[in-house]
């Protein structure tokens, strides 16, 4: 769905964050991280950074990082900022968010379940 361009300006104590890390990820040892949104490995909290926040939130500030529990987003909305920035935004569930961080936390760990059918190679030495 798209808004178009302008203001988006959330109300009451919503927020809007951009840039939620559904796709393919590398780690910063170079190991990538296959999309999984939309299978049962891909249940797990996400990050977004705050875009914008309404007038009565409290909690988060815009361009702050929030860790949010699987799923307690809206689909994305193509928006088009006044700077003329493309993004893909959400509307949070204000009681989905699990933390907050001033910076883009990197080489955040992930549980993954490996089982019967994964498609994992392991290259174990002197095996």
């Amino acid at each position: 769905m798209r808004i178009g361009e302008g203001v988006v300006r959330p109300i009451r104590d919503n927020i809007i964050v951009c840039d939620i890390e559904f796709g393919m990820e590398k780690t910063p040892g170079g190991v990538l991280l296959l999309s999984d949104d939309g299978k049962k490995s891909g249940i797990h909290p996400r990050w977004g950074k705050v875009y914008a926040v309404g007038p009565r939130q409290k909690d988060v500030l815009p361009g702050e990082w929030i860790l949010m529990e699987h799923g307690r987003w809206s689909r994305g909305i193509e928006y088009t900022a006044k700077s003329g920035e493309e993004l893909l935004i959400h509307l949070v569930d204000n009681k989905g968010i699990m933390a907050v961080a001033d910076e883009k936390p990197v080489a955040v760990q992930r549980s993954v379940e490996f089982g019967a059918g994964s498609n994992i190679n392991f290259n174990i030495p002197g095996a």
